[in-house]
């Protein structure tokens, strides 16, 4: 029996590749985060796979358990791993990206992974914006505008609830746009282009409804994002995304110039001129 799980143990520590030279000083911990990330990276240790335990690390890589412990609990943290107490630790599911600067069309971002993207279509009315939207729209609380409600799949699983209201004035056309070709943004995008966009990230509980739309397992919160876009004076559309938390994060990149006041513009930040 103790030479069976002699070799069990040797093939765990065969299933590690030795840790790699390094030309820069850098703390051992950080060394073993980026073997273990290249390993992920490289498809060796696939989304899914139990990874070898904190003593077969050790004895693989000739560190001590302090720095396994560390290295493996920071790569945790960043969301690349997820350890379960008294199961193991796993190669977490890679989370998608949305932007916090650029409007993009979500089909485009699906099919540009290789997925293929689909969206049910749960409301879509031509009515009365009501007090509070009409508000944030610059209208009459009887104006009319185009409610949109749609998931966003990507090969059949939801990732994306789209609540939003269109200013008919400055969409004439929407009406006839068909949502199993066109995503609303990619309407938006070809025909009135934003000159001003404004956002609001947010992590929420989602109520009954988004859980089983999103189908979301009890207690795992939402990241929403509230937008707003004009075109000149004139708010073109309100809308709300809601993105499973374990799924996605909400991302942005920035080019600063000097010590210029910025503002957001579609694509990025600018200078203020």
């Amino acid at each position: 029996m103790s030479g069976s799980r002699g070799r069990r143990r040797d093939a765990r520590i065969a299933a590690i590749p030795p840790l790699p030279e390094s030309a820069v000083p850098s703390p051992l911990y950080r060394r073993v985060m980026a073997h273990i990330e290249g390993l992920i990276r490289d498809g060796h240790w696939p989304t899914g796979r139990r990874i070898p335990s904190e003593n077969a690390l050790v004895e693989a890589l000739g560190v001590s358990r302090m720095t396994a412990n560390r290295a493996l609990r920071e790569l945790a943290q960043r969301g690349l791993l997820q350890r379960l107490q008294g199961v193991g630790t796993f190669v977490a599911e890679r989370k998608r990206h949305a932007s916090l600067v650029e409007i993009r069309n979500i089909a485009e971002e699906i099919r540009a992974e290789g997925g293929v993207h689909s969206a049910r279509i749960l409301r879509r009315e031509l009515a009365a914006a009501g007090a509070e939207l009409a508000t944030r729209m610059g209208l009459a609380a009887r104006d009319a505008v185009h409610h949109l409600l749609l998931v966003h799949c990507r090969d059949g699983a939801p990732i994306q609830l789209e609540a939003r209201a269109i200013n008919p004035a400055l969409a004439a056309d929407f009406a006839a746009v068909d949502l199993a070709r066109t995503t609303p943004a990619e309407y938006l995008i070809g025909q009135v282009p934003a000159d001003e966009i404004e956002h609001t990230v947010r992590a929420v509980m989602p109520d009954a409804r988004t859980r089983e739309l999103l189908e979301l397992p009890p207690g795992e919160p939402c990241l929403q994002l509230d937008r707003r876009t004009w075109a000149g004076d004139a708010v073109v559309s309100c809308a709300t995304f809601s993105y499973p938390g374990s799924r996605y994060d909400l991302y942005a990149r920035y080019r600063t110039q000097g010590r210029q006041p910025y503002t957001a513009l579609p694509g990025g930040f600018a200078p203020r001129r």
